[in-house]
C-alpha cells in the first residue's frame, strides 16, 4: 500500500515537472516567434527602403554616369552626387636611401573629376628648384636642400612639399597621400601582376640602398619585385639611359611610372580583383599615409566603377635641367606650367555665353576700347559672390566677358593671353584686378585671354 502511494507522489511531481517544461518551452517558442517577426519586419523594412533608394539612383538620367549598386549601398544621397566636382590629391612616393633615412622618389598630382570622368596625372621631377634665393647665387647646401624631394625631410615636412607644389601649379591641394614602396609591391602582387611592355633593358645596381635592377625590354608580367625596379629605374650602370625622344633619366622614369600606375588601375578595375579589396584594403593601411578621409572618397566610388583608365591625360612639369654651383636641379618653366596646368586640370563644366550687346555707363580702359579685348572668365575661387564681384570690375572697364564658368579651386588667380596680345594690355587686366599671375597661352579659345580667378583674388 505505501509502495503504491509513494508511486503516486512520484507520478504527480513527475507531471509538475513536465508541466513546467512545457510552460518553459511555450515561452521561449513565443519569445522566438516575436523576435523572428521583428527580425522580419526589420528586414522587409530595410528592402523596401534600399529598393527606394536604388529606385532614386536609378531613376530618370541617374545611375548612367555611376554605379547605382554601390551608391545606395554606401546610403549616398542621389542630390549629393550630383554636386561633387574635381578632387586633386597630391601623390607622395616614398623609398629609402639607406639607414632608415627616405625621399620622396615620385611627385604627382592626380586630379579626378567624376563629372567629365576625366582623370590627369602630372609628374614632378623631384629635383625641381623650389627655393626662394636665385638659384645662381644660392650655395651648394641650399640647393640641395630646396631640391623638391629634398623638402619632405624623410615625412617631416609634407606641408611645405604641398605648399611647394601649389606655389609651383597655382593648384589648391587639399588632400595628399604618401604611398611607401612596399605597397606597389604588395598589391601588385595581390592582383597577379601587371602586363606591362618595359621599354629598355635596365641594369643597374646601388648596394647601399639594396637596389638590384635588371629587367629586359618588352611586354611581359610585372610581379612585385619587378614593379620596384622598374618604377626606380633612372640610368645604367654604365649611365645610358631612356632614348631622348621617350624622356631620358627622371623625364623618362616619370613618364613610365605613369604609364605603369595606369596599366595598374586597369587590372585593379576588372571584375576578378573585387573579391581582393579586403587585403587590397589591408596593404593600403599598413603602407599608406593620408589625410583623405573615407566620408570624402566614397562619395567618387560610384563614378570609379564607370571610370574607362583611357580617359586619364599625363604630362610632366614643363623646365629644365641645369646646373648652378656645381648642383644638378631642375627648374619649371613658368609660361609652360601654366598652360599645362590649365590643358589638365581645368574644367569648363558650365559655360555660358555672355549678352555682348548690353551696355554699362562707366569709365572704360584704353586697352579695352582701342582693341576690343574679348575674355574667357572661369571661376576656380567656389564663391560665386567674389567670381561676380571680378566679372563686373573688368565688364566696367570695358572688357568684353563672351563667356564665363566654373572650374576646378585654384589657389592662384591667372591671366593667359591666347592672341599675343601687347604687355601692356595684360598688365592693365592685372592693375584692375589687384592680383594675377602672367602667362601665355595657346589659340584654342576663340578668346584673347582665359582669367582663371583665384582664391587670391578679393
Amino acid at each position: 500500500m505505501k509502495k503504491q502511494i509513494d508511486k503516486k507522489e512520484k507520478n504527480k511531481e513527475n507531471n509538475k515537472e513536465k508541466n513546467k517544461t512545457k510552460k518553459k518551452t511555450s515561452k521561449i517558442r513565443k519569445v522566438f516567434k516575436i523576435i523572428l517577426l521583428i527580425l522580419c519586419i526589420l528586414l522587409i523594412g530595410y528592402g523596401c527602403y534600399f529598393g527606394y533608394q536604388y529606385y532614386k539612383h536609378t531613376s530618370g538620367m541617374q545611375g548612367k554616369e555611376y554605379d547605382p549598386l554601390s551608391a545606395t549601398a554606401l546610403g549616398i544621397d542621389p542630390q549629393k552626387l550630383k554636386s561633387i566636382g574635381r578632387i586633386n590629391i597630391l601623390i607622395l612616393g616614398e623609398s629609402g636611401i639607406g639607414d632608415g633615412y627616405k625621399l620622396t622618389d615620385s611627385i604627382m598630382i592626380a586630379s579626378y573629376n567624376p563629372q567629365t570622368q576625366q582623370a590627369s596625372l602630372l609628374s614632378i621631377p623631384r629635383d625641381t628648384y623650389v627655393g626662394k634665393k636665385d638659384k645662381n647665387s644660392a650655395s651648394q647646401n641650399y640647393l640641395a636642400s630646396y631640391k623638391m624631394n629634398a623638402v619632405y625631410r624623410n615625412g617631416t615636412n609634407i606641408d611645405e612639399t604641398i605648399e611647394c607644389v601649389s606655389n609651383l601649379t597655382g593648384l589648391d591641394l587639399p588632400y595628399y597621400i604618401l604611398v611607401d614602396t612596399d605597397a606597389i609591391i604588395e598589391i601588385v602582387d595581390a592582383i597577379g601582376g601587371v602586363w606591362f611592355n618595359v621599354p629598355i633593358d635596365m641594369d643597374y645596381e646601388d648596394r647601399k640602398q639594396d637596389l638590384y635592377i635588371h629587367l629586359k625590354a618588352g611586354e611581359q608580367l610585372i610581379d612585385g619585385a619587378k614593379a620596384e625596379q622598374l618604377l626606380r629605374f633612372r640610368h645604367n650602370q654604365d649611365m645610358t639611359s631612356y632614348p631622348v625622344e621617350y624622356g631620358d633619366n627622371d623625364i623618362g622614369r616619370m613618364r613610365t611610372q605613369r604609364e605603369f600606375l595606369q596599366e595598374t588601375a586597369k587590372q585593379l578595375l576588372k571584375i576578378e580583383n573585387v573579391t581582393k579589396v579586403l587585403n587590397l584594403l589591408d596593404i593600403v593601411k599598413n603602407n599608406v599615409k593620408s589625410n583623405l578621409d573615407f566620408e570624402t572618397l566614397k562619395y567618387y566610388i560610384p563614378y570609379a566603377f564607370k571610370f574607362n583608365t583611357s580617359n586619364i591625360l599625363s604630362d610632366t612639369l614643363p623646365g629644365k635641367s641645369e646646373q648652378c654651383n656645381g648642383i644638378w636641379i631642375y627648374t619649371a618653366n613658368k609660361t609652360k606650367t601654366a598652360q599645362v596646368v590649365q590643358d589638365l586640370f581645368t574644367d569648363k563644366v558650365i559655360v555660358e555665353e555672355e549678352d555682348t550687346n548690353s551696355t554699362t555707363n562707366t569709365v572704360e580702359s584704353e586697352n579695352a576700347k582701342e582693341n576690343g579685348i574679348t575674355i574667357e572668365l572661369l571661376d576656380g575661387t567656389e564663391n560665386s559672390g567674389i567670381f561676380t564681384k571680378a566679372k563686373e570690375q573688368l565688364k566696367a572697364q570695358g572688357y568684353e566677358i563672351s563667356k564665363s564658368g566654373s572650374t576646378s579651386s585654384t589657389a592662384k588667380t591667372m591671366i593667359i593671353n591666347r592672341t599675343n596680345q601687347a604687355s601692356s594690355v595684360s598688365k592693365d587686366i592685372q592693375s584692375i584686378l589687384g592680383v594675377g599671375t602672367l602667362t601665355s597661352g595657346s589659340d584654342n579659345a576663340k578668346v584673347d585671354y582665359t582669367i582663371i580667378i583665384g582664391k587670391d583674388y578679393e
